[in-house]
């Protein structure tokens, strides 16, 4: 009897302190201190899969937030739609030495249309939470529970969401039948798991400890290529009633066509008859589509909604037909029904898109990698891809948001690993020239002439359509000079797949040759100075350039009567596996000439190369800043 009471004792003092961890601030190591704006003091996730169509998902979290700039860390945002419920929400909040200072459930939870205002997606919904604490620091307590109809998509495990994070202790409990088929593919994991198997399931467990924050280091690969993760993919899977089972790329892409795709591309009649007639005098299959492309753009617009919010299922050709918008999956599977009424073959290709290029893992096929979709056409020998959610974008052109990457396309023989075009160093261009003229007090009269193409396309694309006051604003801040102001803005567009845009611009600057003590300070590089970038000691990570380019520069200054036209010659020369640098001066009578080239590479250097690049950068700063000091006619 003794025996038993203690051993009564012992369970309840257990459970006792398990509920009451201690979150005093104070507790945390000053080494997950430094460097870190909230530290995640315990995490255990469980997932289990109990049968294809029930998964549970558990999670409780606790986070100090040390200071405002973890304030983000606090935030806990759940998407849920008719897949997918939440069971249930509860929390605390406890302040700086770890009393409790509040609790709040899920009522507290804003609740959300996760796209408003459009019926076909009236079924997803966001909840979120963030405390309205502004004492430092504080901790915050989540304890949830989801369940999904689906094992398609298991959440991945990241313990350490950001740089600024640091982890006292992190959890990730896998459970299933014994029988069950997964694979698994985990990342800077220095344990294995512990598998643990009975009768009736099969339990692995992962774990880490005392992960420090981390000062970002410039110019580094995405996060995702080096953090701590663990992804499973099930091999046997459910998802809104679709059965399937795939080990590979070429299997998932093809359960996607044959059962989410296949039949969704019937179009209206009149539809029908309207592209048979736009491309009846088209001769080859480039322009007919080319036609239906226009067709798609001048008809729908564009509604963000990614892919696992929305389901990955794209709503009807017919609604989107009828209603004139769609996210990225019913545009392109809109665009394809068209192509289909003029015979022409193309496939529908999920993507991870952003500027910063992400390609599908080509080694592990997973549903929860991609969150866009494209359209690519085989043309014979002319393979072309589109953008489908742009009113704007060039046929054929895909932008810097979806270039240099593997995409899955779901065809009907299953599914293909394929790469987007690159945009290239020597085909991201900035071309321009400048004819300037300085008065005798120093003020520049002239005007600039700048070409942009592939990348650097689209990082000017987006000042065309605004007001002309907008335009002055964007441009003022682009070229950052004192006392500038443009009296004359126009852009030109060679809308093609390798698209242009022409900026024309008359301006003026005031007082941009400086006078001092009877000589003239100038500037010569006025429109395109490199900036400098942070130094980075002790660095660890590769240094990754993520797209390349070329800037050709050229400028003439007429000089005025009272210059004394004399100078040294000022030419640069620098060449590495960087890039290079050229700039020219060239003095013919009172025309000064100042020509500059920068070539930017893309690629992978390694970590200790660092040095080298920031001290190419810093040379070309400098460089950059070249001014030439002129005597002044007494």
């Amino acid at each position: 009897m003794k025996v038993l009471f203690l051993f009564f004792i012992f369970v309840l003092s257990f459970h006792t302190g398990f509920a009451q961890d201690n979150y005093d601030a104070e507790l945390i190591p000053a080494t997950l201190r430094n460097r870190a704006n909230a530290t995640i003091r315990n995490e255990e996730t469980v997932v289990d899969m109990r049968s294809p169509d029930n998964v549970m998902y558990s999670v409780k979290q606790a986070i100090t937030v040390l200071n405002k700039n973890g304030e983000n860390s606090a935030r806990l945002v759940l998407f849920y739609d008719k897949n997918t419920s939440i069971k249930s929400i509860k929390g605390e909040i406890y302040n700086e030495v770890g009393k409790l200072a509040g609790k709040f459930s899920q009522n507290d939870f804003k609740d959300e249309s996760a796209v408003q205002d459009f019926s076909l997606f009236e079924d997803s919904r966001v909840k979120h939470y963030l405390p309205a604490v502004n004492t430092y620091p504080y901790t915050i307590v989540y304890t949830y529970e989801m369940r999904y109809k689906q094992n398609l998509i298991i959440p991945d495990w990241t313990p350490k969401p950001a740089n600024d994070v640091s982890v006292e202790k992190s959890s990730y409990t896998f459970i299933c039948k014994p029988t069950d088929q997964f694979r698994i593919k985990t990342q800077n994991l220095a344990n294995k798991a512990i598998e643990t198997v009975t009768d009736k399931q099969k339990t692995l467990v992962w774990t880490v400890n005392n992960l420090a924050g981390v000062k970002p280091e410039p110019y580094s690969p995405d996060r995702e290529n080096y953090q701590t993760s663990v992804k499973i993919a099930p091999q046997n899977f459910s998802y809104f009633n679709y059965k399937g089972d795939y080990t590979n790329w070429q299997e998932l892409g093809k359960w996607e066509y044959d059962n989410l795709l296949k039949n969704r591309k019937t179009l209206l009649s009149t539809t029908t008859q309207t592209i048979r007639d736009l491309v009846k005098n088209e001769t080859t299959d480039k322009e007919k589509a080319r036609k239906i492309y226009q067709y798609l753009q001048n008809k729908t617009r564009y509604i963000s909604v990614q892919i696992g919010i929305g389901g990955f299922q794209p709503v009807t050709a017919a609604d989107v037909d009828r209603l004139g918008y769609g996210d990225c999956k019913a545009l392109v599977n809109y665009m394809q029904s068209l192509l289909d009424v003029a015979g022409i073959e193309s496939y529908y290709c999920i993507v991870q898109a952003g500027s910063q290029k992400k390609s599908l893992d080509p080694t592990y096929a997973s549903m929860n990698q991609g969150n866009h979709v494209i359209l690519c056409m085989p043309l014979k020998g002319d393979t072309t891809w589109l953008e489908c959610t742009s009113q704007k974008i060039p046929f054929g052109f895909l932008s810097d948001f979806t270039d240099d990457r593997y995409v899955l396309a779901c065809t009907a023989d299953g599914g293909k690993l394929l790469r987007t075009p690159k945009l290239t160093t020597s085909k991201n261009l900035q071309v321009s020239r400048a004819d300037l003229s300085i008065d005798k007090e120093g003020n520049v009269t002239g005007n600039l002439k700048t070409m942009f193409s592939g990348a650097q396309y689209d990082n000017h694309e987006q000042i065309i359509d605004k007001s002309l006051t907008e335009q002055q604003k964007l441009l003022k801040e682009a070229y950052d000079i004192d006392n500038i102001n443009f009296d004359k803005i126009e852009y030109n567009q060679k809308k093609d797949i390798e698209p242009e845009l022409t900026e024309n611009l008359t301006l003026n600057i005031r007082n941009y040759g400086s006078i001092n003590n009877g000589k003239m300070f100038l500037l010569l590089n006025a429109f395109n100075i490199k900036a400098t970038i942070p130094d980075s000691k002790n660095r660890t990570l590769p240094v990754y350039i993520n797209r390349g380019y070329t800037d050709i520069d050229s400028i003439t200054y007429t000089l005025p009567e009272n210059v004394i036209p004399f100078i040294e010659p000022n030419n640069k020369e620098i060449s590495n596996e960087f890039g290079s640098y050229i700039s020219r001066t060239r003095l013919e009578g009172n025309k000064l000439t100042y020509y500059r080239k920068f070539v930017m590479n893309d690629g992978t250097f390694p970590a200790e190369s660092y040095t080298a690049f920031f001290k190419f950068i810093s040379d070309v700063n400098t460089a950059d800043h070249l001014k030439l000091v002129f005597s002044l006619k007494k």
